[in-house]
């Protein structure tokens, strides 16, 4: 297993740990995530933002750039879609050795409603040329990586960016975007990491050749060691989760419940393909018994919600969760250990005390 950690501090971890925050899995119980309890990611700092003064500048191969203000895009046919969103780095701290990054534990997840513009209709508007691969975005945050000056880019291939779902949004679960998630207005691509809703949008450029920026072409890759150039991320992984049983224990957080009956609980997504089915381990892994699956939410992009009924005996149980796609894609027993510590989609595990 490759070294990740080296050199990565624990005060570097803190200082990450503070400046984002991830969802409460006891919020696993809301259909549409409370906007204070959405998972949150700032690569660099939150920009000052003035409504009045800030454009979108549309442009690169189009026939008609333009400069629009945010009144301009409340003008045009809004749609309203949603979306649970993760961050690529989801279980990251599960990893040992934990890479070098925010340690997330489970909890980088929300699912909000999210109101907007299609991006098709801006850039059908545009007029993009004949010669366009590739559209991108790039945001008012700035910030030094890998040694780079740089704003926070991000593109996407012409075929997922004209899709009708993809969305230039301003508000936010009802009300306008708050600051730190992307005010006046961010991307959202429904079933796609985190890391591509490029938040604080301040243009949208047509490109005639992929973009080769930091954030493409060396962060948010798949790599087992340093040498391999990697797989780019991009759609998320199937995974469930559930609400911990019982009530916790204040520095360990496992879990106290008394015997009986119990109903657990929880949520499970996919983006590539809606959820098949979700299986519930009360010994650890070692076998598996089907949830009851249900959809609170009209919208292929969300959430759906699981049940079981546990008859908890006396005694340490743990106690796990998976999920499946239709697409065929199944949670691994084990995580696949990579350089940025990426899509750990192993099952969640919760230790459980019954007595």
């Amino acid at each position: 297993m490759a070294s990740g950690s080296a050199g990565f501090s624990m005060v570097q971890a803190v200082q990450m740990a503070t400046r984002n925050h991830g969802m409460p899995l006891e919020a696993l119980r809301y259909p549409i995530t409370p906007t204070g309890l959405h998972y949150l990611l700032i690569h660099y700092d939150i920009p000052v933002v003035d409504e009045e003064s800030w454009r979108l500048e549309v442009g690169g191969e189009v026939r008609r750039p333009r400069s629009l203000t945010v009144a301009d895009l409340r003008r045009l046919d809004a749609v309203e879609t949603c979306s649970t969103m993760e961050c690529a780095g989801n279980g990251r701290a599960r990893f040992d050795p934990m890479p070098a990054s925010q340690p997330w534990l489970l909890e980088a997840v929300g699912t909000s409603r999210w109101r907007g513009v299609p991006l098709r209709s801006v850039l059908e508007e545009a007029g993009l040329g004949d010669g366009v691969v590739e559209i991108l975005f790039t945001g008012l945050d700035r910030g030094v990586e890998g040694e780079l000056e740089q704003s926070y880019q991000r593109s996407l291939p012409v075929s997922e960016a004209m899709r009708e779902d993809v969305l230039l949004v301003y508000e936010m679960n009802g009300a306008p975007l708050l600051p730190q998630h992307g005010f006046p207005l961010r991307l959202v691509v429904p079933g796609w990491y985190g890391m591509t809703n490029v938040k604080w949008l301040s243009s949208v450029t047509a490109l005639e050749r992929p973009f080769e920026g930091y954030q493409q072409e060396h962060s948010y890759r798949f790599r087992r060691d340093e040498d391999d150039p990697g797989t780019p991320l991009t759609r998320m992984l199937p995974r469930a989760l559930m609400v911990p049983p019982g009530i916790p224990e204040f520095l360990t957080r496992e879990r106290l419940l008394a015997p009986g009956v119990h109903v657990l609980q929880g949520k499970a997504w996919s983006g590539h393909a809606p959820i098949a089915g979700v299986e519930v381990s009360l010994d650890g892994g070692e076998s598996w018994e089907p949830a009851a699956t249900s959809r609170e939410l009209d919208s292929p992009w969300a959430w759906c919600s699981w049940t079981y009924r546990w008859e908890a005996a006396a005694g340490r149980h743990t106690v796990c969760c998976r999920a499946s796609d239709e697409a065929g894609n199944v949670q691994p027993s084990e995580p696949g250990w990579n350089v940025g510590g990426y899509v750990n989609n192993s099952p969640q595990r919760v230790v459980v005390t019954v007595r």
